[in-house]
């Protein structure tokens, strides 16, 4: 719609960053995005010298995020988008400024550590009228949008049931983190939010759940705490949800399962049949319609609809995951933020990335999860889930 890419700038993910790299790669995948800034590091010479290191030119290195921002604001060639990959307490601080500055902006998750500033993001968005993309990447994947397409369809009838875990045991050594090292920022509650596990990986379930089945979560009955003896922060969260249709569904995360890689599975059920999705085995989405046969849906196979053939950049039988998903996210910001910029109206297809009412949304399911373990597991209402 441009004539031309985006110029995108980051902030953050600097040296030995998996998510950095893992943005910057997205953003090129579909070559929708050129990176033309960044801010990598907290350290001004670090940041200069990681951003040189991935051809950012030295004049366009910045030593932080606020120089980044009003040099590239005051230039005709300044950046159109602002990408934010720093730790979680800093999301509000320069979501907020790329915003006031006229940046649109993809911001990894949780889009903060508080609802107050949570809310005051989204209030910034409203305000401004510019795109905010938060990166739950998983619903980038074609078979999670398949499912989605397949809910939206009513091809699993009226939703009743809802079943999803997020295990990893990345966490789950009681050395870590090493307790004569230095502190990581995410086992610091003041930078990384009131619960570890809730705001690392729950909230991408709980996102999750919310794409595909498009209910919400009304009450939260939660169990919060930590399985590795004498941890300060969160590694485990079960719960038990009701929906706002009247559904009900569980819910369990950890990062201490010992052994266990990246194993994000999701089952809704509802009056017409399930699917079930395992991120691990992402190619194959299985459906179990009533009265007939288990089938099993895989990109652009036999019944793929159309917002999951639009997800897929391949051919059937070729497995597609983690790196495209995330590049889908990307690419459907870009053209919802290149029809703005344009003033132009974007394809309706693309507009089923996280924004940040979505990020708001699993501020809100943390938040209320542990207020209600604290209250040792009464139901919690998760605030603002009917009226927002």
């Amino acid at each position: 719609m441009l004539g031309r890419r985006l110029r995108l700038a980051v902030i953050g993910g600097g040296p030995g960053s998996f998510i950095g790299a893992m943005h910057r790669t997205a953003a090129r995948l579909d070559d929708r995005y050129e990176l033309v800034a960044g801010a990598l590091s907290s350290n001004p010479e670090q940041s200069r010298t990681a951003a040189t290191a991935i051809g950012i030119p030295a004049d366009r290195a910045y030593p932080d995020a606020d120089e980044l921002l009003t040099a590239e604001g005051a230039r005709p060639d300044g950046a159109d988008v602002v990408a934010i990959m720093t730790p979680n307490d800093s999301h509000h601080r320069y979501a907020v400024a790329a915003l006031r500055h006229g940046f649109d902006v993809i911001c990894d998750k949780p889009v903060t550590n508080t609802l107050a500033d949570a809310r005051d993001v989204v209030a910034a968005v409203e305000e401004t009228g510019l795109v905010f993309c938060l990166t739950h990447n998983y619903t980038g994947y074609p078979m999670v949008r398949q499912a989605r397409a397949m809910v939206a369809d009513g091809q699993l009838g009226e939703i009743q049931l809802v079943q999803v875990e997020y295990v990893q045991g990345g966490k789950a050594a009681a050395r870590d983190p090493d307790p004569d090292g230095a502190l990581p920022w995410r086992y610091d509650p003041a930078r990384g939010g009131p619960s570890l596990v809730l705001g690392d990986i729950g909230t991408h379930a709980h996102n999750l759940v919310r794409f595909v089945t498009g209910r919400e979560v009304d009450e939260v009955a939660a169990d919060v705490g930590h399985i590795v003896a004498n941890r300060l922060v969160d590694d485990y969260a079960g719960a038990m949800l009701r929906f706002d249709n009247g559904a009900r569904g569980s819910f369990w995360v950890t990062q201490a399962a010992t052994g266990v890689e990246n194993c994000l599975r999701l089952r809704v059920s509802g009056t017409g049949g399930t699917v079930e999705w395992m991120q691990e085995v992402p190619t194959q989405l299985i459906f179990r319609p009533a009265g007939a046969p288990m089938q099993i849906r895989t990109p652009n196979g036999p019944g793929t609809l159309p917002l999951a053939a639009r997800a897929s950049r391949i051919v059937a039988g070729h497995p597609e995951g983690f790196h495209e998903g995330f590049a889908n996210v990307y690419s459907d910001a870009a053209e919802a933020i290149a029809a703005r910029r344009a003033g132009r109206t974007p394809d309706p297809m693309a507009l089923h990335f996280p924004t940040a009412l979505d990020g708001l949304k699993g501020v809100e399911f943390v938040d209320a999860a542990v207020r209600s373990s604290s209250d040792n597991g009464a139901w919690t209402s998760v605030a603002g889930s009917a009226s927002t």
